[in-house]
């Protein structure tokens, strides 16, 4: 397994799609490849590092929902709750002025109504309202952009379509309402503290380790510098992307996109919840975590894949041209990175790069070519 997946490394590395690359793959619980391949810093001519860390950009969803599912298994909140509840503050409306309910259900399966600024088109209006989508360099508080989020008008009534969004940022929001703590501390006490994940969290401890990022450019990718507008969906705005977010003390704690980590720490977390091991919750919580929640509501981008509780879930593998089985998870983060878990198959791959957007799960070919090796090689 190691050979093939160096091999497809190398090759998205001759064709300058990536710079480098850690790709971790696990079957039975037992990890049967593990390959770090390219460049950890260019310029600097350092090889990958196995125990490199990464921007996580929306890798940081998974430990969200996680930490949303840990306390609805311990009764501090519930599904269908209405968001306002718990942040009286949000309260966003529709064109014509109503205020529907916006539930933590809806949060979590991104069919709230709510946007990203990267979705839409550059005078739309979470960016007439200055609203952060998280991986910016901002001065803003959480709550600060959680109400210009609330005052931009809804896409749709909640429940009734699927749009990506900033979601996962008002999900942080709640959970700091409900244990009255930061977000950053949330997730220390539930997740990476518990399965000893020491190299994940909103805050750098050894720069050293961080990998520089890099970004889609012709001939080759290039160095981002420290704030980036990266041209992500035509016609649409592009991503606004500065690596050096991770060096602001001030930065908000994104509930969708501020997170930095270590691939070995979210094979950990996955291999938790595909096991069904109840060190953060009882299996059934997994079990409703994986479920297709969106069925009749089409995952824009996504031919044959629809929605549970976080991440994405496989409905059709001939409509979505995969090998992958039916019911497999999958997402990913936009500084290049993607993941996904087969549980009929027993497998979990993590693939984490250090260009953007090339090695993001549909940001480029790179995660379907490890996908296509991985499925091959078994």
């Amino acid at each position: 397994m190691k050979q093939q997946v160096s091999q497809t490394i190398q090759t998205a590395i001759k064709e300058n799609r990536i710079r480098g690359a850690i790709v971790l793959v696990a079957q039975d619980g037992k990890l049967i490849g593990e390959t770090a391949e390219g460049f950890f810093d260019v310029e600097a001519g350092a090889p990958m590092k196995a125990d490199a860390i990464f921007r996580l950009a929306s890798v940081t969803k998974l430990y969200v929902a996680v930490a949303t599912m840990i306390l609805v298994s311990k009764g501090k909140l519930k599904l269908e709750d209405s968001v306002d509840q718990y942040l009286p503050y949000f309260q966003p409306h529709l064109t014509d002025g109503s205020k529907p309910k916006i539930t933590i259900r809806h949060l979590l399966t991104h069919t709230s109504g709510l946007g990203y600024g990267f979705l839409e088109k550059e005078d739309g209006p979470l960016h007439r309202s200055a609203v952060s989508d998280g991986m910016d360099i901002t001065n803003l508080t959480l709550e600060e952009n959680l109400r210009r989020l609330s005052a931009v008008p809804l896409n749709f009534y909640p429940g009734s379509a699927w749009l990506y969004s900033l979601s996962f940022d008002v999900l942080g929001g709640v959970l700091e309402n409900i244990e009255n703590k930061p977000l950053p501390v949330i997730i220390r006490d539930l997740i990476t503290q518990p399965l000893h994940l020491n190299d994940t969290g909103f805050e750098i401890k050894d720069v050293a380790r961080l990998a520089p990022a890099y970004m889609n450019a012709d001939p080759a990718p290039v160095k981002m510098r420290a704030a980036e507008k990266i041209n992500g969906f035509e016609g649409l705005a592009p991503v606004l992307m500065s690596p050096d977010r991770a060096f602001q003390k001030n930065a908000f704690p994104s509930g969708g996109a501020g997170m930095l980590g270590a691939p070995k720490d979210l094979l950990v977390l996955l291999e938790t919840l595909r096991t069904g091991s109840d060190l953060l919750f009882p299996q059934s919580f997994v079990q409703e975590m994986s479920k297709n929640q969106t069925a009749a509501l089409p995952v824009a981008g996504w031919p044959g894949w629809s929605y549970g509780l976080g991440f994405s879930i496989l409905a059709d593998p001939r409509e979505a041209n995969t090998p992958e089985s039916v019911g497999t998870w999958r997402w990913g983060g936009a500084y290049g990175h993607s993941w996904f878990v087969d549980p009929e198959k027993r497998l979990t791959v993590v693939a984490f790069t250090n260009t953007a957007l090339e090695g993001m799960s549909g940001g480029g070919r790179f995660p379907m070519d490890i996908r296509d090796t991985v499925y091959q090689t078994l």
